[in-house]
């Protein structure tokens, strides 16, 4: 499974979700788009959102720290 959290460090959703995986021992990039441009615009790209999180799990796209939704992909 390939996870990558798109992230900004004050963000507390974004800790909430990077918490939720490492409490499942899911391994995952965090990419924080307040310090990488480039990340930003990929970010934006396959969102079209620019607030964060913004969670791609093996190409699905998830806007904000929706666990449900998580939890579908996961299993």
């Amino acid at each position: 499974m390939n996870i990558k959290v798109y992230s900004t460090t004050n963000c507390p959703y974004c800790v909430m979700a990077k918490d939720f995986f490492k409490s499942k021992g899911l391994e995952y990039q965090d990419v924080n788009v307040g310090e990488d441009q480039t990340a930003f615009q990929e970010m934006v790209q396959k969102s079209g959102q620019m607030g964060v999180p913004v969670i791609d799990i093996d190409g699905n796209i998830i806007i904000g720290f929706n666990r449900p939704e998580i939890e579908k992909l996961i299993k």
